[in-house]
């Protein structure tokens, strides 16, 4: 339900009177008038009595038709200003370098409308709730049909780059290790030849002193013993 109330011929400039409707436009009747008590403008007392006789058109028009209504639940739908005629006053106004201006007084039309009906914004909310709560209906549903893995989280991009691939760990066989080849024996053969020639020279190098010179004065010997057999 609508209600209209309308002031004409109210004094005033309309350029100033609309800095304080736009004030209102939009909002709730209590909000409304909160704000046109503390606007420290002239043209708000003659704003704050329309709006008081908008909401007395609104409640008498729901009585009419049988209607209960909520004197908080009604807003601002529509608020405008117009211009009203200027009075033809022959008064003139003393100007700078002996000129004279003519006196011209404003007048101006204050037209407010009030509805009960539900906001733009609120509509917007409710929209917004009933899309969503059939996205999730179609979800559900979707979920069902697959078993549930409809709603499993999707793995970004960068989750696809960083992820580590797992790596599965071989089966030995103990059977087949127990049966060696020929040629794991011949390698086993060099290996054991290799560590006995490692351990000799390492043996052969950690000799004393005194036996080194012990080795050498028996090497002197022989050469002279194989000397002497060459001479004879």
């Amino acid at each position: 339900m609508e209600a209209i109330a309308k002031t004409k011929y109210l004094k005033g400039s309309p350029r100033k009177a609309r800095l304080v409707i736009d004030l209102i436009r939009g909002q709730n009747v209590s909000r409304a008038l909160a704000i046109l008590k503390f606007t420290d403008k002239r043209a708000a007392g003659p704003i704050s009595k329309t709006l008081r006789s908008a909401i007395a058109n609104a409640t008498y028009l729901a009585e009419q038709q049988n209607i209960a209504i909520d004197p908080d639940g009604l807003w601002v739908k529509t608020c405008f200003v117009d211009m009203g005629p200027t009075k033809n006053r022959r008064r003139m106004r003393p100007a700078p370098q002996g000129r004279a201006y003519r006196e011209q007084r404003h007048y101006c039309h204050i037209t407010i409308q009030l509805s009960n009906d539900v906001q733009a914004k609120d509509l917007k909310a409710q929209e917004y709730a009933e899309a969503k709560a059939k996205r999730d209906a179609v979800k559900a549903r979707e979920a069902k049909k697959t078993g549930g893995n409809a709603e499993a989280p999707k793995a970004t991009k960068k989750a696809k780059a960083e992820k580590v691939e797992e790596v599965e760990t071989p089966i030995v066989d103990t059977a087949a290790d127990a049966t060696e080849t020929p040629a794991a024996e011949h390698f086993d053969a060099v290996t054991a030849e290799s560590h006995a020639d490692a351990a000799d020279a390492k043996d052969a190098t950690s000799q004393s002193p005194a036996e080194k010179n012990e080795t050498e004065e028996a090497d002197e010997r022989q050469l002279d013993e194989n000397e002497q057999l060459e001479r004879q």
